[in-house]
């Protein structure tokens, strides 16, 4: 029983550590106090440290000996290769889609659009973050098929150390998602497949300009 006590501790703790990161209170690079979570989450050093064992395990974490535990930040080579990869498998979630979306689906999607507009003129970049996430998961989930769901999920987790400013695009990108929406909202299965195309290759081209300046 001690035993389920003490990974059920530490799942907590890791679901707390990755909410953390996901909400950019840890971001890419920052280094992360084990004492102060111990502190904050008012659990012992023992499940912490094994919550940032399972993140680390999953690349969102680095253990460096004598300094601590720090965010990891995507090399460029290692961000063009994840969005390669998510724009293959959202193009074929869009093209699912088209054969499961439901009214109650697109009612969801275009009430998130709208609290992105929100979001966009507030300059609430943390917000943004997660409606974009909740935007993709309606794509996502309408495809209708477990296996690719997972795979995404995991692309989207890999994705969180990856530090990338887009002040300059997010109109851009808000645009991009009505052209998807309106796609699926008019069954066009060959244009939800190019707005994913074009939506991925828009942040491969913003992360390679951003890291050349």
């Amino acid at each position: 029983m001690g035993r389920i006590e003490k990974e059920g501790l530490r799942d907590l703790v890791y679901k707390e550590l990755l909410e953390m990161i996901e909400n950019s209170r840890f971001t890419p690079g920052a280094r992360i106090t084990v004492e102060r979570i111990t502190e904050e989450l008012g659990v012992s050093r023992t499940p912490v440290w094994q919550a940032v064992g399972l993140l680390e395990k999953e690349g969102l974490v680095r253990y460096v000996q004598n300094k601590g535990v720090f965010v990891n930040e995507l090399t460029t080579t290692e961000a063009i290769e994840l969005y390669m990869v998510r724009e293959g498998l959202e193009s074929m979630a869009a093209g699912l889609a088209i054969d499961n979306i439901t009214a109650e689906i697109l009612e969801a999607m275009e009430k998130n659009l709208k609290e992105q507009e929100i979001a966009l003129e507030n300059k609430d970049l943390i917000l943004y973050s997660q409606l974009d996430f909740s935007f993709h998961a309606f794509v996502y989930n309408a495809a209708n098929n477990k296996y690719l769901i997972e795979m995404l999920e995991l692309i989207k987790k890999k994705m969180r150390p990856l530090l990338i400013h887009l002040e300059e695009i997010l109109d851009v990108l808000i645009q991009d998602h009505i052209s998807i929406y309106m796609a699926l909202k008019q069954h066009d299965r060959e244009k939800a497949i190019e707005g994913f195309h074009i939506h991925n290759q828009r942040m491969r081209e913003k992360i390679i300009a951003e890291r050349q300046k």
